[in-house]
């Protein structure tokens, strides 16, 4: 009898409200213990701290969110600015949600402020030896407990020593620690500074607005617009509360970013690759050691190991596979053409390490794969996640063929009579894409058999040296072409020529990383 008054009480809008709350289970399930970190931190400006520290999962985040009424079946959208902003993209399915739905609303809906936005930002990128650095300058002032780099800055701001309008804590330990830093600080005192703060409204305005007008619409203020001096105004965008609203403003007060032309920083800025997304990209290292019906290449592994040392340091994820077959190497292609972390990643890497031919590279089982054919799983059209991104593609293979080589340098390439098709060829006809071979089509390369090939070490060891002096990838490569044309054989007799091919249309600079090799 209990049990059927129960049910005859339970409402068809407490069983949607219930299927709602199983999503938000669903979701709950698939977040991790970082993740709830990261919730609990952007919620503090909308629900109480006290309530924070006590949620020990999501579900009691989506709890709080519900009772502030922050968080609705009919409105789901602060969850999703919320998952978008913790990179949990592929959780939006669940609130009928997509990426490009979120990022077109996030201007004038968002509630999560610039400042929240910028702190989460920063604690992505202050790895474990940058935070110990940051507490060891404020040990005097830090409890010693143990801390992530999101509790240390949450610390801050809850002593009082950052807020949105006083970052000079947080700068200086920037600029001491992890330089590169400091880009993102600057992006958010240019996004504050364009909010223009509207004063106070008076009694008269107020009743204008109780009877559901506005006292300047948007054609009002491009009309207003058209009958001042041309570049004595500009209109800016602001955003507060989840608005976007429009203020006039004299160009005077807004400085030489908006009313002049651009700073040589900003200049600078707009011709250099974007370098500060979630994480790096991937590398793939494709290396051949053994064949089936080819010489094996003794040496080739110390190149692999040099490779993913190197790009590991740059802060690339480094994949290396061994000894790779035609149908292994069409599913590597597969996987990394749609491979969802490009659109978190600044830059993708492929290196083959094999032998080769005109213009094409052999798999393990003596498939010989254009060049082509590898680089275009990757354009914008088959790849959308790396458009506008760079592409590099280094080949340490064979453009001729296959001779005996001498007991301490063997060649990767031969055939200096035929005359081979183009390097261009080999990249796609679109923007963003770079290729270094390891020598001119139709000539030799050269590998030692025991410390590796001259083309891929030397790579190795500019960027090493190069990149902590800013210097871009043309740069590097044309010193890598000059290291490599000086070498020779043991007989002084055989040399060899690297050759770039590239459509990149900014100059690509790796920041610096932090730890030393």
């Amino acid at each position: 009898m209990t049990s059927q008054r129960q049910n005859s009480g339970f409402r068809s809008d407490d069983i949607g409200q219930s299927s709602f709350r199983g999503k938000l289970l669903t979701i709950d399930s698939k977040l991790g213990n970082q993740d709830v970190e990261g919730l609990k931190f952007l919620c503090r400006d909308c629900v109480s701290h006290k309530k924070l520290e006590k949620s020990s999962s999501a579900s009691d985040i989506f709890d709080h969110l519900l009772e502030e009424e922050l968080l609705s079946e009919e409105d789901p959208f602060f969850l999703a600015e919320l998952l978008y902003i913790i990179k949990q993209k592929s959780l939006l399915r669940y609130l009928s949600q997509s990426k490009e739905q979120v990022e077109s609303l996030l201007p004038t809906r968002g509630r999560v402020s610039l400042f929240r936005n910028l702190l989460y930002e920063l604690s992505e990128s202050i790895g474990s030896e940058n935070l110990k650095d940051m507490i060891f300058l404020l040990r005097e002032s830090i409890p010693k407990i143990q801390m992530t780099s999101l509790s240390f800055l949450a610390y801050l701001e809850k002593q009082g020593l950052i807020d949105e309008d006083n970052l000079r804590l947080l700068e200086d330990l920037c600029r001491r620690v992890v330089p590169n830093l400091m880009r993102k600080i600057e992006k958010y005192k240019r996004e504050k500074a364009s909010q223009v703060v509207r004063p106070p409204i008076d009694r008269e305005p107020e009743s204008l607005h109780q009877r559901g007008e506005e006292p300047f619409s948007r054609s009002d203020l491009e009309q207003l617009l058209e009958a001042l001096p041309k570049g004595s105004w500009q209109d800016q965008p602001s955003r507060s509360n989840g608005r976007t609203s429009f203020s006039l403003v004299p160009t005077e007060m807004l400085g030489a970013s908006a009313a002049t032309l651009p700073s040589e920083t900003s200049t600078e800025e707009a011709n250099v690759y974007r370098m500060d997304r979630k994480h790096r990209g991937h590398c793939v290292v494709v290396n051949n050691h053994k064949f089936t019906s080819m010489f094996d290449r003794p040496g080739t592994d110390k190149d692999a190991e040099h490779l993913r040392h190197v790009f590991e340091w740059l802060g690339f994820s480094v994949h290396v596979y061994d000894n790779v077959t035609k149908g292994h190497l069409d599913k590597v292609l597969q996987e990394y053409k749609c491979h969802p972390g490009h659109s978190d990643g600044d830059c993708f890497v492929f290196c083959v390490l094999t032998h080769g031919k005109f213009g094409a590279v052999y798999s393990s089982d003596g498939t010989l794969v254009p060049i082509q054919e590898i680089t275009s799983h990757f354009t914008a059209q088959q790849c959308p996640g790396l458009a506008h991104k760079p592409k590099l593609f280094f080949i340490q293979a064979c453009q001729g063929e296959e001779i005996q080589p001498p007991v301490f340098v063997e060649a990767d390439a031969v055939n200096p009579e035929r005359v081979s098709p183009s390097l261009k060829d080999s990249i796609p006809d679109e923007a963003d894409f770079l290729l270094g071979l390891a020598t001119v089509p139709g000539y030799v390369s050269f590998r030692h058999v025991e410390k590796g090939s001259w083309y891929i070490q030397s790579l190795c060891n500019h960027l090493k040296s190069l990149v902590p002096r800013n210097e871009d990838i043309l740069s590097i490569l044309t010193a890598v072409n000059n290291d490599v044309s000086q070498q020779a054989d043991r007989q002084g007799t055989k040399k060899q020529m690297p050759q770039p091919a590239f459509t990149l249309r900014k100059k690509l600079v790796f920041p610096v990383p932090q730890e030393k090799l």
